[in-house]
């Protein structure tokens, strides 16, 4: 029996990153919605998304007001906002309901799947996502790529091929390693050299490919992270940090990493799922993480400083 495609797509965070998924999904002929509440939902329906230029009209659904129950959910919110926009999804939830994360850091898949069955979660991580928001609408000029599997995935699950299946529809690039884990940590090594690196100095793209003393800082973050995965018995190396410089140089030279804009809009950032995790797995380990213990202080300073200014 071939088993029944994705259809029905559902959005969980309509920031720049989801905004830019639903917009794909949109054009592409799934019936997709934003799962939201109150005040959010009700501005998502009078605004729609704003996408280059282009506004979509938002289905906003209320998980209060479900009707059908998803085939795919997309989760794209922030850290911090996770256990909020998970409550209350029974609704939207079947047997066959996938959830992919493109949220950063190594947990959430985890945190999906204590909530509604780990056997629904895909592993995904999102690479060379360009997408800014600013004054609500979103702009972007190419979608990157999605890394998207089981834990491991020798033969890819039937579940792994519908999702495979629903990305070639919206023209989405994807790959499936064979060791999708080590993929997470190779995103968490990116996110904790580069994010973070460009947090602190105020650094846009250009500044981390040419500025021997920014590259510097982003290297030894990054190579923290490197000897933390040998404890975790994940194989990461110097070539990685390689492949991650080839990639770099391909962004635009005045693209800003999202801890940046976070930083520049006065928001909450995600450093403690990245340098605290960091910090966190090297006290495990009994590995020394001085520059990412360091950068933890800055950025909590960084923070506290923006909310300190915005309450003025």
């Amino acid at each position: 029996m071939t088993a029944r495609p994705i259809e029905r797509v559902g959005i969980l965070g309509a920031g720049a990153m989801g905004a830019v998924f639903a917009s794909r999904f949109l054009e592409a002929g799934f019936t997709t919605s934003v799962i939201a509440r109150g005040e959010r939902a009700e501005r998502l329906r009078r605004t729609g998304l704003i996408v280059n230029g282009q506004t979509f009209p938002a289905m906003v659904i209320d998980p209060d007001e479900a009707a059908e129950p998803m085939d795919l959910i997309l989760v794209a919110v922030k850290h911090h906002q996770l256990g909020t926009a998970l409550a209350g999804l029974h609704p939207f939830i079947a047997p066959d309901t996938t959830f992919i994360s493109v949220m950063n850091g190594l947990d959430s898949e985890a945190i999906i799947g204590t909530s509604y069955g780990a056997e629904k979660v895909l592993l995904c991580i999102s690479v060379g996502i360009d997408a800014l928001r600013e004054d609500g609408a979103v702009t972007y000029t190419t979608a990157g790529k999605l890394f998207i599997g089981e834990a491991t995935n020798e033969r890819p699950s039937t579940r792994v091929r519908k999702m495979q299946a629903a990305l070639e529809r919206a023209s989405l690039a994807y790959e499936t390693p064979v060791d999708m884990v080590r993929m997470l940590w190779w995103k968490f090594m990116v996110n904790v050299g580069v994010n973070q690196a460009s947090a602190v100095m105020r650094a846009p793209y250009g500044v981390m490919q040419t500025s021997a003393d920014a590259r510097a800082v982003m290297f030894g973050l990054m190579r923290e992270v490197i000897a933390l995965a040998a404890c975790a018995g994940v194989d990461l190396h110097d070539d990685d940090l390689d492949a991650w410089d080839r990639f770099l140089q391909t962004l635009s030279p005045q693209g800003k990493t999202s801890m940046l804009q976070d930083i520049d809009a006065g928001r909450k950032t995600e450093v403690e799922i990245f340098a605290g995790k960091a910090v966190e797995l090297g006290q495990t380990y009994g590995i020394p993480t001085p520059m990412n213990e360091t950068v933890l202080h800055i950025i909590r300073v960084l923070e506290e400083t923006a909310s300190v200014t915005s309450a003025e």
